[in-house]
């Protein structure tokens, strides 16, 4: 991943206000600047029509059904309920109960008392809150059940547990009791933080003192802690009844036979005798701008958002699709200019982006938001606005629009290509916006053909006009977000609004810089095959190249249009020195960021638009190589850019300054939250505090150079000899022979057998205890790391596998359900071979600061009891179900053959045994991971590591 991806992660993760989407699309030039003329969109005022595949219905009760049969993946099925019950419905002494309901739910039903439902369940092979799960917001609830369809018992009682969910919840007060503490925990983890503490304070700005500001979902504590019984059975009584509620069925299975069952669970659902009308809340528009200008001593970025609100739309005609096709354009458009201006030596903004779309209570927003350097707000807010004052008064170019056109069609067209394989859960999500919001659901054909139809009429003056119809200062918001430490520095409201009005003032048009030359210059020398090895166990065929190319193929029809790439080599940044360490690092996201040969990359995003081609060279501590995807059709563009990131790769000083400039500027303020201070701290006990292993310092990053990072990086990639690379998905092998022997064979190659070295990197041996005191929040996290040597193969990791899956079980058991002090503990195994075998086991989880102690000598407790008496036979026998249920579906996945083909090449290992892995879970008996606990838990490599609060003075 490179920086930029990197910077937006990190933006969207310090956002505190609901979420929005927006799409940064690649663009191709065309030859004319001038607008052609276009035919008018003609379009129909009347509703879309619903997709065929779809059945629609409604029982007398008022409960609606989507039924869609999908085989992807197949023996599969998604089951949801989806309910119009969310927070914004409480009452001001149910506040957190809509959420507290949901937890209810897994605590107790007229079938499934007290947690039998996910015993049961995980005993069918569905992994609680991987697979299982459940969701509460403002105005929704909703609960997702997965479920096999070859056993059609299980299959069939999903619709009773839906059912149960839907109007046959218990509440049982012992188990109200016990769950306080877990809903109280997950309060804990998710707030008690910076972001909780701003959120407070904007929400009422920003939400304009409406409900949704005052009834955020996890509630009140002081509620949670003393509600009464009666008072969230009185929410469950007037909220969950069937005109209100949805059941979304897709997957492998007889629709008429699920229809029956839909009707035979929920008919008996009755609505209450005098049922409350559901209120539809909203947010009321403001005559001008409100500011809000928050900080929080924790919070470590600083960031404007400028929000402008607007009437809500909803698809439901053409005219409304077609307007959220000139939405999505706008929007590509937009913050491709945004994009750009990253890549300056000196960039105004860590993130910028601006997009209109859905905001919240079904209302709309142009939304803006900067992500600051220290001390240049500013500057960084200045950069955005200026952005869209650009559009607004001068417009897109033509070539702007046609490329965004190309690619948009590009991506409706592959989803129409893999309409076949489309995941169940993809439909899910639709059928529940279309009973939640109305929206319509017309099918992927509709749409393809729709858009093929009318993309072209789209005018660049109606794309233009939209800037001034979202820009405004009516009804708008300026948020400003920041560190304490920062607050001298930060502007009043009235300057901060004076920023705003005045940016843009002297910008000049746009000027669209394209690229004519073509993506490969020289046509490579091609190789030859010397010879070819093929496994009909798994089907894969071997070509060994004349330059020492291997490439390991693996045709399949998991999806009709996908072919994933990676080539690997030993060598990685194990091989500079620690003078050079940083520069190496660095290199292979520099070099992918920088375009190829005499190319930028802005030149070549736009060269690549309307190709479905995705090629990135990595190199990490072991080994470097290129990853990638892309469709048959592109699959030669995909091979041009391995040979040129290998043969031509570009050194751009802006590209180097921009990341230096603007990872300096994360690294400024990282000490400020006490989660990355503890991470920091993970990571340099873990590694026995190896620099390599440990986040970047300005000092190291001064010592940096772009010279050094482009020799590493042309050294790695200078010879071929003993890459591998494997290639997954939709082919004929013997059909992309040449275009493999012509561009991995052209690779240049000396003969060359380097490898990597071996570090010596890992976890200190002892037992250590680290204390970390961050944060002024009441919350701690706990890790408690064991690890050591390991003989690294299939049955030692089946072991430790199982191992992970019982302790996980257990401690969610007796930290969560029993002791109700903690939310979400988890177990997490990794097993290595190289450089050479070593294994990590690593418990963690969040709770009060009082509780540690108390929590940890309850998870050494569980341990010992695996460790004396092994592991109670049904923990095992739900490893085996689930695990069972999880591999099914891997080897129907490319992704999943990837890194099979390649793990298995870099460990020398045989990729036939994925085939026996679901046969040899018998394995796995209560006695073999007795043994495996103790083994693999022992206390003589024992680690904790704990995050405290602040000492107080």
């Amino acid at each position: 991943m490179n920086l930029r991806k990197k910077l937006v992660l990190a933006a969207l993760a310090v956002f505190v206000t609901v979420n929005f989407s927006f799409a940064q699309v690649k663009k191709k030039p065309t030859s004319s600047p001038k607008e052609k003329p276009r035919a008018a969109v003609q379009i129909r005022s009347g509703a879309l029509p619903v997709d065929p595949d779809v059945i629609i219905g409604k029982l007398p009760n008022g409960l609606t059904y989507y039924i869609r049969k999908n085989i992807e993946p197949k023996n599969r099925a998604e089951l949801y309920l989806v309910n119009k019950a969310g927070s914004v419905l409480e009452t001001d002494d149910q506040q957190g109960l809509a959420h507290f309901t949901e937890h209810m739910s897994f605590n107790g039903t007229r079938d499934f008392p007290k947690n039998e439902l996910v015993n049961y369940l995980q005993k069918a092979g569905v992994k609680f809150g991987a697979d299982l799960n459940a969701y509460t917001s403002f105005d929704e609830t909703v609960y997702q059940l997965p479920l096999p369809t070859d056993s059609v018992k299980v299959f069939e009682k999903g619709f009773d547990i839906l059912a149960n969910w839907a109007g046959y919840d218990t509440f049982d007060p012992k188990e109200i009791d016990a769950e306080r503490g877990v809903v109280l925990e997950e309060e804990r983890l998710r707030g008690k933080n910076a972001q909780e503490r701003l959120q407070h304070q904007i929400l009422p700005v920003l939400l304009n003192n409406s409900r949704y500001a005052q009834r955020l979902p996890i509630g009140k504590v002081d509620i949670l802690k003393t509600f009464k019984p009666a008072t969230i059975v009185r929410f469950y009584k007037d909220w969950y009844r069937p005109d209100l509620q949805a059941v979304v069925a897709v997957g492998d299975f007889d629709p008429k036979r699920v229809e029956q069952l839909i009707k035979d669970n929920f008919s008996a659902l009755k609505n209450p005798a005098n049922e409350k009308p559901r209120t539809k809340y909203t947010v009321p528009p403001s005559p001008g701008t409100v500011v809000k200008i928050a900080t929080d001593k924790e919070f470590p970025y600083t960031v404007c958002e400028i929000i402008v609100r607007h009437p809500g739309t909803k698809i439901r005609t053409e005219a409304d699709y077609v307007q959220s096709m000139r939405n999505e354009l706008f929007n590509s458009m937009l913050n491709a200019r945004l994009g750009e201006l990253t890549q300056k030596a000196n960039p105004p903004f860590l993130f910028g982006n601006a997009s209109y779309g859905g905001f919240i209570a079904g209302i709309d927003a142009f939304t803006s938001i900067a992500v600051a350097k220290p001390g240049e707000l500013e500057k960084a807010i200045k950069a955005v606005v200026a952005e869209t004052e650009r559009a607004h008064k001068f417009g897109f170019t033509q070539t702007e629009l046609d490329r965004a056109k190309q690619e948009v069609l590009t991506q409706m067209e592959n989803a129409y290509k893999e309409r076949d394989k489309t995941k169940s859960v993809n439909f899910v999500r639709e059928y529940q916006q279309n009973f939640l919001q109305g929206e319509a659901i017309p099918g992927i054909a509709w749409e393809y053909n729709f858009q093929k139809a009318n993309m072209d009429k789209i005018t660049l003056a109606e794309i233009n006009a939209l800037a001034g119809k979202y820009i405004s200062d009516k009804d708008r918001a300026v948020i400003v977000e920041a560190p304490d430490k920062e607050k001298d520095k930060l502007p009043a409201d009235k300057t901060l609004l004076d920023w705003i009005s005045s940016a843009g003032v002297d910008v000049k048009p746009y000027v669209d810089e394209v690229s004519n030359k073509p993506l490969l210059a020289k046509e490579p020398t091609p190789g030859k095959t010397v010879s070819v090895q093929k496994d009909t166990a798994i089907s894969t065929t071997t070509l060994t190249l004349s330059n020492g190319v291997k490439v390991i193929l693996k045709p399949t029809t998991f999806k009709n249009d996908q072919i994933l790439i990676d080539g690997y080599h030993f060598g990685g940044t194990s091989l500079a020195s620690n003078e050079d360490f940083t520069s190496a690092n660095l290199a292979a996201g520099i070099i992918g960021s920088s375009g190829i040969a005499d190319i930028d990359e802005i030149k070549l995003d736009k060269m690549l638009t309307g190709k479905n081609v995705s090629i990135s060279p990595y190199i990490r501590e072991l080994s470097e190589g290129i990853s990638g995807n892309s469709t048959p059709k592109d699959f030669e563009t995909a091979l041009q850019l391995v040979y040129l990131y290998f043969t031509q790769p570009r050194k751009d000083p802006d590209i180097w300054q921009s990341n230096i400039t603007q990872t300096k500027s994360l690294l400024a303020n990282r000490s400020l939250d006490p989660t990355s201070v503890f991470q920091d701290t993970v990571a340099s006990t873990l590694s026995n505090h190896n620099f390599r292993r440990m986040v970047s310092t300005v000092e190291r990053l001064n010592a940096a150079s772009l010279d050094k990072a482009y020799e590493f990086y042309k050294q790695r990639f200078a010879d071929a000899n003993g890459f591998t690379f494997v290639l997954t998905g939709s082919f004929d092998a013997d059909k992309i022979k040449p275009l493999l022997e012509k561009y991995l064979g052209g690779l240049p190659s000396s003969g060359g057998s380097e490898t990597y070295k071996d570090l010596g990197i890992h976890p200190p041996a002892g037992a250590i205890t680290k204390d970390v005191y961050k944060g002024i929040g009441d919350k701690s996290s706990v890790q408690l790391v064991f690890s050591g040597d390991y003989d690294y193969n299939d049955n030692n990791n089946l072991q430790l596998d199982a191992l992970n899956e019982v302790l996980s079980i257990k401690l969610i058991e007796r930290l969560r359900e029993k002791e109700g002090e903690t939310y979400s503990p988890g177990v997490r195994v990794n097993h290595t071979k190289l450089p050479n075998g070593r294994y990590s086991l690593t418990i963690y989880f969040g709770c009060a600061p009082a509780n540690v102690d108390k929590l940890i000598a309850a998870t050494m407790e569980e341990i010992n009891k695996i460790k004396q008496n092994g592991p109670e036979a049904v923990d095992v026998q739900k490893f085996q179900a689930e695990t069972k249920r999880a591999i099914e579906v891997d080897l129907k996945e490319n992704s999943f053959w990837e890194e099979h083909l390649r793990s298995s090449s870099q460990n020398q290992e045989n990729p036939d045994t994925a085939l026996t892995w679901i046969p040899d879970l018998n394995k796995a008996t209560v006695q073999t991971v007795k043994d495996a606990a103790n083994k693999y838990l022992n206390e003589s490599n024992f680690i904790k590591l704990i995050l405290l609060p602040e000492k107080k003075q």
